[in-house]
């Protein structure tokens, strides 16, 4: 049976780090923490799992950090996971069918990352990542911030998931300020931070700067498929902010170079001509995004929500605009097959037991 290396870095987690090392002590076969400069419990918290704690000074390098973790791994596999992150019963069930499986033979693990949930904890924002990977294949982390492992080899996917609960905000201009950092050390980003960096201006309100990083983004020739068409995502949400609904849009079919559409660019499309008040035309996008399929093995950013309760919610909304109750009520029946709690399901079931009552009268 194959063994398994956990690698940690970690600072200030005494909050959450007995959560995560609870559930994967019987999965790891050894378990590495670095601190990068804990003031807290987080070492000793540590200690009750394992002896091998090592410190790291940070030095505004998340890839320098995680590096270090794994050259003190030796056990067959890699595992990695922050300390915010948590297996479930189910899955660690999953894992460990995997590890005691005579077929575990794959060079990289894609698993399962659930970041997003709603309000009955359900996941509906996920992607895939490079979760287990084999240690003689010596792979490396690569970027500053935002950091990641170029998988290759054998590659297989897994329903396994690994889910990320916060309990705590990090500092939210942590990640910018490490790319300020790199652009004042005259530091050239790559495609990738490019990307990463223009998200985070976005998320900072920046919108024009970000739209000029998206930009310089998209003049690159090595772009990732899954990150151009996030990007006409994002983009766009910032043309939105400046007013610029041309744009939006234009960015918006621009993600139609790159592949077939997905439903998240289907639903955006739709809320800016719901916002228009052009509800035949939001219709169109919502049935359009309705009609998808999801699939989180593209490794893109996913909003599950997107696939099907969004745009039937939405076409609900859209065909009670202009007076069709019959189908604004079938697809709020749909939305409530998604998720029969959920509040604005039940509002509106209300309100057209309500609206249908009253004709009857």
């Amino acid at each position: 049976m194959p063994t398994i290396s956990l690698c940690m870095i970690v600072r200030n987690e005494e909050s959450v780090l007995d959560r995560c090392l609870s559930c994967v002590k019987d999965i790891a076969d050894e378990i590495i923490i670095v601190d990068t400069g804990s003031t807290d419990k987080t070492k000793e918290i540590a200690a009750l799992y394992t002896d091998k704690i090592y410190d790291f000074k940070w030095i505004d390098d998340f890839s320098a950090a995680r590096n270090f973790s794994f050259s003190k791994a030796s056990m067959d596999y890699i595992m990695w996971l922050d300390a915010d992150d948590v297996i479930d019963y189910e899955n660690k069930k999953k894992l460990l069918n995997l590890k005691e499986s005579p077929a575990m033979t794959a060079d990289v693990y894609m698993m399962k990352y659930h970041v997003g949930f709603d309000s009955s904890g359900v996941p509906n924002f996920s992607y895939y990542r490079e979760r287990l990977l084999k240690r003689s294949c010596n792979f490396f982390w690569n970027g500053a911030v935002h950091e990641a492992i170029t998988p290759r080899g054998k590659i297989e996917y897994s329903d396994i998931a690994v889910l990320h609960k916060k309990l705590k905000v990090n500092d939210p201009d942590r990640n910018l300020k490490i790319f300020e950092k790199m652009i004042e050390n005259k530091t050239v980003l790559d495609t990738r931070q490019k990307y990463y960096y223009a998200r985070e201006l976005y998320f900072h309100q920046k919108y024009a700067e970000a739209i000029k990083i998206f930009n310089d983004f998209f003049a690159a020739d090595d772009r990732w498929i899954e990150n151009s068409i996030s990007a006409c995502l994002d983009l766009s949400r910032c043309y939105m902010k400046l007013g610029q609904r041309n744009n939006a849009l234009n960015s918006l079919f621009q993600s139609f170079l790159y592949d077939s559409p997905r439903a998240e660019i289907c639903c955006e499309i739709g809320y800016i001509k719901f916002e228009e008040q052009k509800y035949h035309e939001a219709i169109f996008w919502y049935e359009l995004a309705s009609k998808m399929k999801y699939s989180a093995e593209n490794g893109g950013f996913s909003s599950v929500d997107c696939y099907g309760y969004i745009p039937y919610m939405q076409l609900c909304v859209c065909y009670d605009k202009i007076g069709d109750h019959i189908n604004a009520c079938m697809y709020n029946d749909k939305a409530g097959e998604i998720k029969p709690n959920d509040a604005n399901f039940l509002a509106n079931k209300k309100y057209f037991q309500q609206l249908f009552n009253d004709k009857k009268a």
